[in-house]
């Protein structure tokens, strides 16, 4: 009786926790890979619904041995991507992670990723929170215009 209500109890606090979530992820998606392809990318919309903006520190994914947070600037006349240490979600506001600009990076996939299926991800924030979901991967135009 004791760990029937003990797991109740906390299966009732994962639920108020999550819940009570100030962050919203919209419209994620892995980039679909050829069969030999050892890199992609997540992108996404952060949604920050709190009054405090909210830091993201890292993120991981079982689909990858490494995964880094990264932007991309413009350098010389040349677009280059580079590693950050973190993404700063704005309160009240949305932080789009998109091709060309702000996005998560995964190095070492630990196989390719197929349209239409989905991989997990967690995100990790500098106050301890994190975001889990499950990521659709999607196949993305080659060539595609980005806006920066």
């Amino acid at each position: 009786m004791k760990k029937t209500i003990f797991a109740l109890s906390a299966l009732l606090l994962s639920s108020t926790a999550f819940a009570q979530s100030e962050l919203t992820i919209e419209n994620p998606y892995a980039r679909a890979t050829p069969p030999n392809a050892v890199n992609s990318a997540i992108f996404m919309t952060i949604k920050n619904d709190g009054d405090k903006d909210r830091t993201l520190i890292s993120a991981t994914t079982s689909a990858a041995n490494k995964v880094e947070l990264h932007t991309v600037i413009k350098t010389d006349g040349m677009m280059k991507m580079r590693e950050v240490e973190s993404i700063t979600i704005a309160k009240n506001s949305d932080t789009v992670l998109k091709p060309g600009g702000l996005h998560i990076m995964l190095f070492e996939l630990t196989g390719p990723l197929k349209e239409e299926e989905f991989i997990d991800v967690n995100l990790n924030f500098a106050n301890g929170d994190k975001e889990v979901f499950k990521a659709p991967v999607k196949k993305v135009m080659a060539g595609m215009k980005h806006k920066m």
